[in-house]
């Protein structure tokens, strides 16, 4: 390896063919000097990891990656319910609440991390039923039973949604007008981040 960089000048740049001065080092080529080497040693030289090192290696690839784990579904435990116009439905039963958006006492999901997110919401019911899904306290999906179906006792109905959420918005289940809707585990409320 050279140990000293020479930098080129013109002479004169009135003859022909032009003529060049052999002189010192610039500072840019003095600063590239270490990396040249680097890189060249680099090319050669052999990474031993042990096991811990390449699992916190690993580790930190993979939450460089990684999507959030956001997701609940909840349920209605007990017998039946009664609700009244506009009432947040609270489900009592968390079968899961990975990222701890939706919150028992409410009836409200928080989004934790902006993004896309599927809801779906089903109830079973035996009267009329208006359902709503609600986007900071606007409805923005609907469920409905009509009474018309007084010959099937029991009704299941279903609605799945998209929506774009920023962190802090707020979905939640409400009664449209007054309700009926049976439990053990038939009426639940589903969430999860897909984006």
């Amino acid at each position: 390896m050279i140990s000293a960089k020479a930098t080129l000048l013109k002479q004169d740049s009135s003859r022909t063919p032009e003529k060049y001065v052999i002189g010192t080092p610039s500072p840019q080529q003095t600063k590239l000097e270490p990396l040249k080497s680097l890189g060249f040693n680099i090319s050669k030289a052999t990474v031993t990891l042990n096991s811990n090192d390449l699992n916190q290696l690993l580790n930190l690839l993979g939450s460089m990656f990684k999507a959030p784990r956001i997701g609940f579904s909840v349920s209605l435990k007990r017998h039946s319910f009664t609700y009244g116009t506009r009432q947040t439905i609270i489900y009592d039963n968390i079968l899961t609440n990975d990222g701890n958006g939706y919150d028992d006492r409410t009836g409200v999901f928080t989004c934790p991390v902006a993004g896309t997110y599927m809801f779906v919401v089903d109830a079973l019911c035996k009267e009329a039923t208006y359902l709503a899904l609600d986007h900071n306290k606007t409805p923005i999906a609907f469920l409905h039973r009509d009474s018309q179906y007084s010959k099937n006792p029991l009704v299941q109905i279903s609605r799945t949604v998209l929506l774009k959420l920023t962190k802090g918005d707020h979905v939640k289940v409400s009664v449209g007008k007054h309700v009926f809707m049976n439990g053990y585990d038939y009426s639940g409320f589903t969430g999860t981040f897909l984006y």
